[in-house]
């Protein structure tokens, strides 16, 4: 087995993990995880006994020299997250990237993550597309949605609930009211929802309605 391996893990139904990453769960010495009390439900739900180590992007800088030198020695860890892939939008690019560079043996599973149902979900174009997961939330916004008003490839957000409302304001300044786009939220979850229409028409309804759970935001490009 590999010293890490990145374990994706159900962004909303339990159903969705797989058979390869519960065996893994059950086989590494030790889980890096965001939140103990989050993986420990979904270890306990499997029946999976392991012990955990907390990893996070608050965290990481500190924790990757030892966490290094353990995997040096041939003790064998997976790296979670709370919901979905690590690596994508949470902690993991710079474990993964100082394995790579000592020679530490990676392997990822593949599994959930919401961007990519919410994409197919959205029925914009999916054969080319950009993920931009969370954009700054304040310096560097402006910028960064004034350099993709010209992205002709389907664009890809994650945002949260309270924040939803002034980024579709924000899509609909910089991208065009009419810009055709995709709310989706609770990927996977009892109350999955998928609203279609123009950034007008998404700014009208989500003015008027309050939302929960993670949210996925799906532009269309710039026609030209």
């Amino acid at each position: 087995m590999s010293g890490l391996i990145i374990v994706p893990t159900p962004v909303g139904n339990l159903e969705d993990i797989t058979l390869r990453a519960q065996r893994i769960l059950r086989e590494v010495d030790y889980v890096l995880t965001e939140d103990t009390r989050v993986t420990g439900k979904l270890l306990k739900h499997f029946d999976i006994s392991v012990r955990m180590m907390t990893y996070h992007q608050h965290n990481e800088h500190k924790v990757l020299p030892g966490l290094m030198e353990r995997l040096r020695s041939g003790i064998r860890f997976a790296l979670v997250s709370d919901a979905g892939t690590p690596g994508i939008s949470d902690a993991g690019f710079l474990l993964v990237r100082e394995c790579v560079r000592e020679g530490v043996p990676v392997e990822v599973l593949p599994g959930p993550t919401a961007f990519v149902p919410a994409l197919v979900a959205s029925g914009l174009p999916c054969d080319r597309f950009c993920f931009e997961g969370f954009l700054p939330v304040k310096k560097g916004r402006k910028s960064r949605l004034e350099g993709l008003a010209g992205e002709t490839r389907t664009m890809v957000f994650y945002e949260s609930p309270h924040r939803l409302l002034k980024t579709l304001i924000s899509f609909a300044d910089a991208f065009g009211p009419e810009r055709q786009a995709c709310v989706s939220r609770e990927i996977s979850k009892l109350h999955e929802e998928h609203v279609r229409g123009s950034l007008a028409e998404l700014v009208d309804i989500f003015g008027q309605r309050s939302v929960k759970g993670e949210i996925t935001i799906v532009v269309s490009g710039l026609v030209i």
